[in-house]
C-alpha cells in the first residue's frame, strides 16, 4: 500500500459513548499544514477502508493524533473505535484542506466555528504560532449537545496556556467558547444564532462582527455550514480557497460515518 504509511496506535482516549480519540505514531516523512486533513483507515481484506479525517496535532508534533464519532453501523468507525494500543492504522501520504490561513486575507480576528468532530483541525491550528502572528484576536466557537461532548477542554483552558511553546501566545490572544444546545451550561445556543445576534463578539469584548477585518473558518455539521455560510453571504463575505484568498473558509470533509 504504498500510497499510505502504517502508523502504530500509542494512545485511545474514550470522551462519551459516541466520541473518541487516538494517538499514532507519525513518519518523518509525512509532512502537512495545520488545518489539513488525510485518509486514515485500517486494511481489511488485503484492501484498504478509509475516510478523511483532520489532524488534531500540529504541524510539528511528533506524533499524529484524530478525534472521531462512533458509528455502531458505519464501515469504518464501527471498527476503529475498538483500537486498542499496539494495533496499526492507515494513514494517507497526501495531506490536504482548505482550512489553512494562505486561504485567507489578512485580518485582525480569526473566528473558528465548529460543531463535534469538526473541532480537529482547529485544534491543530490553535497550537500553530503562525496563526497568533497573522491574528491579533483568535476566536475557537465549539457547538456540542451535551457539556460531555466539549472534548479538549481541559486542554484548551489549562494545559495549553501552560505550554512553554506555545503557552504565551494563547494566554494572550485565544478566546474559546463552547456552547451546547441540549442542557444547561455556561454557555448555550446555536453557532449562527451567536453570531446573528451579535451575542457572540459582545460576551467576548470584540467589535460587532466586520468582513473588512474578521475572517471566518468553519468545520461541522452539513446544516452550520449551511446556516452559517448563509450569515457570512449576508455580510458581503467573500469565500476563499487554494487560488483564491477569501474572507471565509469552509472544510466539508470530516468523517461522518
Amino acid at each position: 500500500m504504498s500510497n499510505f504509511y502504517t502508523e502504530t496506535v500509542l494512545s485511545v482516549h474514550h470522551w462519551t459513548d459516541r466520541l473518541f480519540s487516538f494517538t499514532a505514531t507519525r513518519s518523518p516523512a509525512f509532512r502537512f499544514l495545520s488545518g489539513q486533513f488525510t485518509m486514515i483507515g485500517l486494511e481489511l481484506a488485503g484492501r484498504p477502508l478509509l475516510r478523511a479525517y483532520s489532524m488534531v496535532s500540529a504541524s510539528y508534533e511528533e506524533n499524529l493524533e484524530f478525534l472521531s464519532i462512533k458509528v455502531p453501523d458505519g464501515p469504518l468507525t464501527s471498527r476503529l473505535q475498538h483500537l486498542a494500543v499496539g494495533d496499526t492504522v492507515l494513514i494517507g501520504r497526501k495531506p490536504t484542506g482548505t482550512l489553512i490561513q494562505d486561504n485567507l486575507r489578512p485580518g485582525e480576528t480569526l473566528y473558528m466555528f465548529a460543531t463535534g468532530t469538526g473541532l480537529a483541525p482547529f485544534m491543530s491550528i490553535v497550537k500553530e504560532p503562525e496563526t497568533y502572528e497573522r491574528f491579533a484576536h483568535v476566536v475557537l466557537v465549539h457547538g456540542c449537545r451535551f457539556v460531555a461532548e466539549l472534548a479538549y477542554r481541559d486542554f484548551l483552558t489549562q494545559t495549553l496556556p501552560q505550554d512553554e511553546f506555545i503557552g504565551p501566545q494563547a494566554q494572550a490572544q485565544l478566546m474559546y467558547y463552547p456552547t451546547v444546545t441540549r442542557e444547561n451550561f455556561v454557555h448555550t445556543g446555536r453557532l449562527t444564532d451567536l453570531m446573528r445576534t451579535g451575542q457572540l463578539p459582545r460576551e467576548l469584548g470584540l467589535k460587532p462582527f466586520d468582513r473588512a477585518r474578521d475572517r471566518v473558518m468553519l468545520c461541522g455539521s452539513p446544516e452550520m455550514l449551511a446556516d452559517m455560510t448563509s450569515f457570512l453571504r449576508a455580510e458581503g463575505v467573500d469565500e476563499g480557497n487554494h487560488s483564491e484568498p477569501g474572507d471565509f473558509v469552509i472544510e466539508k470533509a470530516f468523517v461522518e460515518k
